[in-house]
């Protein structure tokens, strides 16, 4: 069975994940974090994408974006894995593909899964153990939303501005949340629509997103369909 296309829809948050061919580092130190996210910065600009979140595991990464078009997402991940490879090749003397396949992304619902998906991203070097908290690493946008840094790479949501009337309020709400951490339903929601591709949300707002796009959004309901009553 031939794949789904990627659901892209504009004005909606999309989370992406790209990851390494067979799980190979797609970053091998700070310069490569730094170019990658110099990339980013570049072609979200160029293309019309707001990034409200990010994070740089060593074999892979995630985004929270929200594209402005229905091109702007991927032109942008063209842009970013063209120019990128090309450096990374040349830097480390190596040929060939880094990438596995295409990105992997889904829509979410803003109003109910924003804020998760954005803690979900910032947690995902805690989940690795490779740090005990999340604001102790650098190379993701939780310094950003926390006050420890300002990040030219990320457009705060309106939803992240909702969190309080002061930037220290914002902050320390943000971060509170982040410490109490998700919960196993939020966790297996937003790890299986991320991978699967199928949009996260409630009935009305998939049924909203069915009316902007042809392509299918969310998993049919398993069985058949009823047959129609008889005369």
């Amino acid at each position: 069975m031939s794949r789904l296309p990627r659901l892209t829809v504009p004005g909606y948050p999309h989370h992406v994940i790209q990851r390494g061919n067979n799980r190979q580092p797609i970053v091998v130190d700070d310069a490569d974090r730094q170019r990658l996210l110099d990339d980013l910065a570049e072609h979200a600009r160029a293309h019309g994408v707001a990034v409200h979140a990010y994070v740089l595991m060593s074999n892979h990464l995630h985004l929270l974006v929200t594209p402005e078009a229905g091109d702007s997402l991927p032109l942008m991940m063209q842009g970013v894995g063209r120019g990128y490879v090309r450096w990374f090749n040349r830097r480390h003397g190596r040929s060939g593909t880094m990438w596995e396949g295409r990105y992997r992304s889904t829509v979410i619902e803003a109003e109910r899964h924003l804020l998760a998906c954005m803690a979900y991203i910032d947690l995902n070097p805690v989940r690795a153990g490779m740090v005990a908290r999340p604001q102790d690493y650098p190379w993701s946008s939780h310094g950003h939303h926390i006050g420890l840094r300002t990040d030219p790479l990320i457009t705060p949501h309106p939803l992240y501005w909702q969190l309080g009337n002061t930037p220290f309020a914002r902050e320390r709400a943000y971060a509170e949340m982040v410490g109490a951490g998700l919960n196993p339903d939020q966790m297996t929601a937003l790890t299986r629509a991320a991978h699967s591709g199928w949009a996260l949300g409630g009935a009305d707002f998939i049924a909203e997103l069915q009316r902007r796009t042809e392509r299918r959004v969310a998993r049919a309901a398993a069985g058949r369909p009823p047959k129609p009553a008889e005369n």
